[in-house]
């Protein structure tokens, strides 16, 4: 007898109990339209994830179960697997629901708590003590949660009484988005069937929450740790799967609808162009708003952001302002305009000499001002930000910031300046990173949108005569290098000397680094697409004077 399982690969809001109970029961619909006898959904999808400090209030929690109570109430021709928050008797877990004929009929509550976690899951949950099984006709399914098949020592202690019992294991997840994490995923799922010699469902969630963009791409994974379907990454999607238990062999298991997967040749950039995309349209509907605004430099970062916004909400929700001084060399402010119009995009010229030489005229009454400072420069970005942060009190415009990783990690950038914004597209995408999605646009649109002069150009703040970045930084492919052992490999620096990049490129680094830190604490989030990013994985004193 075969049984249809689905994988509802979906898009929830975090606190939108009412919407997110909704999307619910649409996924239900289209499931039992396709005849599914199981719907999964994903790790705390009730509530939206992460759902952190919403967490500890009661009414919330209370909220959730109501939900839960109402949802159950209408499913009734199929069974449904929904994570959501359970509190019981003063503990809270991280739960799965089991859902049928009308009724919350168990909970499976997530076993292994990492102690590590972006998701700080050790603040607010307990860890379960029971396992769970549930039957689809001839099929028991035993649910896992999040990262739980990841530890198979555990996983085999804590399934000691139910090993062999089940046929297939359902993994339900919130499992955040980075540059090659679905290589790391797929293997760990394949370990965690060979292990068990059982097929593996994984349903993880889609969408973009504040700093995190949840990729979906539910996998099957066969006993021999085989992926054999994998949904489209970065939108929502229904995985229909047909398994068939013949005795005691192994589950068939086919799907009428997707292909089989095959391991491919993606574009290196597809996947965190994809991410930059859905986390800023999710970023910005989600909050609310329906344009966005952006200073145009002629620069490079300012076009990619530019080009991210518009695949985003379209260009008729794009406008960018440009603002040009005396510094800005007439080629970079044609840069501008031709951005603007190849993108589609409105674009207002306010130039910004005058301005600046008003705040210079009063800044004189103050002994000891001058323009040749760095003061002098960073005002230039503060008049920018003044501008374009009034246009989005009026207008009601969110204002994407366009400063890359490199530049935030080594605090080149003015404070109240070009950090003043509600989003930074590119936070968490290094200078080198760039180019390469620039690129990857350029070719995936089959013309040059982001014109060869803007990625030619030296960079430059244009902040002052004949300016280079280079004249403050080290060169931005040995910066990059610098700054991938450092944070994400957490390496010291005599190991990144060791590995060949300049001592004095280290040291001038590694110190710039560490004064930044109370910048970075009053800039606008960003979209995580590395293993650590400014921000959810970056938590460091203000005041520290550790340099290692």
């Amino acid at each position: 007898m075969p049984v249809r399982i689905a994988l509802g690969q979906a898009n929830a809001v975090v606190g939108d109990l009412e919407g997110n109970l909704r999307k619910a029961l649409a996924f239900a619909e289209k499931s039992l339209a396709r005849n599914a006898d199981v719907l999964i959904l994903p790790e705390l999808f009730l509530c939206g994830c992460p759902p952190e400090d919403l967490l500890h209030r009661p009414c919330f929690l209370q909220d959730n179960h109501s939900a839960l109570s109402r949802l159950a109430q209408q499913i009734q021709q199929m069974v449904l697997v929904i994570g959501w928050p359970q509190m019981e008797e003063g503990r809270l877990f991280n739960a799965a629901a089991v859902i049928q004929q009308g009724k919350i009929r168990q909970n499976y509550r997530k076993r292994f708590i990492p102690p590590i976690s972006i998701f700080d899951e050790k603040r607010y949950f307990q860890s379960g003590l029971d396992a769970v099984v549930i039957e689809a006709g001839p099929v028991s399914l035993a649910l896992t949660i999040g990262q739980e098949p990841s530890d198979l020592s555990q996983l085999d202690a804590f399934w000691g009484g139910i090993r062999g019992t089940f046929d297939a294991i359902v993994c339900i997840a919130a499992s955040p988005f980075y540059h090659g994490k679905i290589d790391e995923r797929r293997s760990m799922l394949a370990k965690c069937a060979l292990h068990f010699r059982c097929p593996l469902f994984y349903c993880n969630l889609v969408g973009g929450q504040d700093e995190l963009v949840f990729d979906g791409r539910c996998l099957v994974v066969d006993a021999n740790g085989q992926t054999l379907f994998e949904a489209p990454g970065f939108q929502e999607d229904l995985l229909i799967i047909d398994c068939v238990k013949q005795g005691d062999a192994a589950l068939k298991i086919t799907s009428p609808c997707a292909a089989p997967w095959k391991q491919g040749a993606e574009e290196p950039m597809a996947e965190v162009w994809r991410a930059l995309v859905l986390g800023t349209a999710d970023y910005v509907r989600k909050n609310n708003f329906s344009k966005v605004l952006l200073g145009i430099s002629g620069g490079v970062d300012s076009a990619l952001t530019a080009a991210i916004a518009v695949e985003a909400l379209g260009a008729d929700n794009v406008v960018g302002l440009a603002m040009p001084s005396r510094f800005n060399a007439p080629e970079t402010c044609l840069d501008a305009q031709t951005v603007a119009s190849n993108l589609s995009i409105e674009l207002h010229t306010l130039p910004i000499e005058d301005i600046l030489s008003a705040f210079s005229r009063n800044l004189k009454a103050i002994e000891g001002w001058d323009e040749r400072g760095v003061a002098y420069e960073n005002l230039q970005a503060r008049i920018r930000g003044t501008l374009l942060m009034t246009l989005s009190n009026h207008f009601g415009y969110l204002v994407l910031t366009t400063g890359n990783k490199s530049e935030t990690a080594v605090g080149y950038s003015t404070l109240y300046g070009d950090t003043a914004g509600g989003l930074a597209v590119l936070k968490d995408v290094p200078k080198t990173m760039v180019y390469q999605l620039c690129d990857y646009y350029n070719r995936m649109k089959g013309w040059k949108v982001i014109p060869q002069s803007v990625l030619e150009r030296t960079p430059s703040a244009e902040l002052r005569p004949n300016q280079k970045d280079s004249d403050s930084l080290p060169d931005y492919p040995i910066l990059d290098q610098i700054l991938k052992g450092f944070l994400e490999e957490k390496l010291s620096r005599e190991e990144l000397t060791a590995r060949g990049l300049p001592s004095k490129d280290v040291e001038r680094t590694l110190k710039m680094i560490a004064r930044s830190e109370y910048k970075r604490r009053q800039s606008p989030p960003g979209i995580k697409i590395t293993p650590c990013a400014f921000g959810i994985d970056w938590r460091m004193p203000i005041t520290n004077r550790y340099m290692g």
